[in-house]
């Protein structure tokens, strides 16, 4: 039996339980992972509400998707990892099958990532999420090239400050919302070339004196909602807004209308469009280990709380207070 976090029924922090339960041995193209940290996401919360794209099958569900550890045992057949291997556990797979809020977790074979020479448990619960987002969206997708400019809303969470060091290292200009002045300083420091403050300044206005009336070729969106609109007249004729996440909770207007029909692309973009795709996963996770080790990359870890504070983690998660990313550690 292992300390396992599940929830019995839809709702708020509150719902979430550490409780024993048995783990079992890993079957073909799976491995049993000793869990030392847990890397949150936004993604946890919205299935724990009943509000994520997938519904939970069964009750009681697990939950997490993104960790840190090392493998306790492989299952039948599988190659290319061992026991003893430290790894991170990325986002392949869903929730109604795996779980890693837990002190050790089966999962999927195809869900690690050996963990680089250096990178601790914490900062690899930490990077991958992130970084696979920004760079599946902006480079595989986008075509993201020097020279380019980026807007980048909720600039301080993990995924915003991925896609400032990603816009950063391939050359292109990144320019970092934030809704007042409290993170300008932070995100300046994290590498953001310009910051915008939306309680104060208009982003569409901003970014087009930033950019000489261009606008930028892209807009990285997790807030959606009634912005959107300002946020699409800051792009330049053929760009892109990516839409990948809509913590504003609000309706949001498809701004072509409003704009007269611009050539603008909208799209949206989960991690699983990388995650899931072999090829596109092999070219990610060697471009972000090579940022990891030339230091270019640096994942920003806000918090950690003890895996048995998860219920106050999740509490935290949702104040969207955080700069960087919020982890849980497992005691060993």
């Amino acid at each position: 039996m292992v300390k396992t976090v599940r929830f019995h029924e839809y709702g708020g922090p509150e719902v979430l339980r550490v409780e024993d339960v048995p783990v079992g041995e890993p079957g073909p193209g799976e491995a049993r992972v000793r869990i030392e940290a847990v890397g949150l996401n936004r993604a946890e919360a919205l299935y724990r509400m009943g509000v994520y794209i997938e519904q939970v099958r069964e009750f009681p569900s697990l939950v997490g998707a993104e960790a840190a550890g090392e493998i306790l045992a492989v299952g039948p057949d599988v190659t290319g990892f061992e026991a003893g291997q430290a790894v991170s556990v990325i986002p392949t797979f869903s929730m109604n099958d795996y779980g890693v809020y837990a002190e050790e977790a089966i999962v999927p074979v195809d869900s690690l990532i050996a963990r680089p020479e250096g990178l601790d448990a914490v900062a690899g619960a930490a990077v991958w999420m992130p970084y696979l987002t920004a760079y599946g969206a902006l480079v595989q997708v986008g075509g993201m090239k020097p020279a380019d400019t980026v807007v980048i809303t909720a600039a301080s969470s993990s995924v915003g400050l991925a896609a400032i060091q990603i816009a950063n290292r391939i050359g292109a200009v990144p320019i970092a919302t934030t809704r007042t002045a409290a993170k300008r300083d932070a995100l300046l420091e994290a590498g953001a070339a310009h910051v915008i403050t939306t309680a104060d300044e208009a982003v569409d206005e901003r970014v087009l004196a930033l950019t000489e009336g261009r606008g930028a070729e892209f807009a990285f969106d997790a807030v959606a909602g009634s912005g959107i609109t300002a946020l699409a007249r800051s792009v330049a004729a053929n760009g892109t807004l990516f839409l990948y996440g809509a913590l504003s909770g609000e309706p949001t207007p498809y701004p072509g209308f409003a704009l007269g029909m611009p050539a603008l692309s909208i799209r949206t973009f989960l991690v699983h469009e990388t995650t899931r795709n072999p090829a596109r996963l092999r070219e990610a996770a060697a471009f972000v280990t090579s940022g990891l080790r030339s230091g270019a990359f640096t994942p920003t870890v806000d918090r950690t709380f003890d895996l048995e504070d998860i219920v106050e983690a999740h509490r935290y998660l949702e104040q969207s207070a955080q700069i960087g990313k919020i982890v849980a550690t497992v005691k060993a």
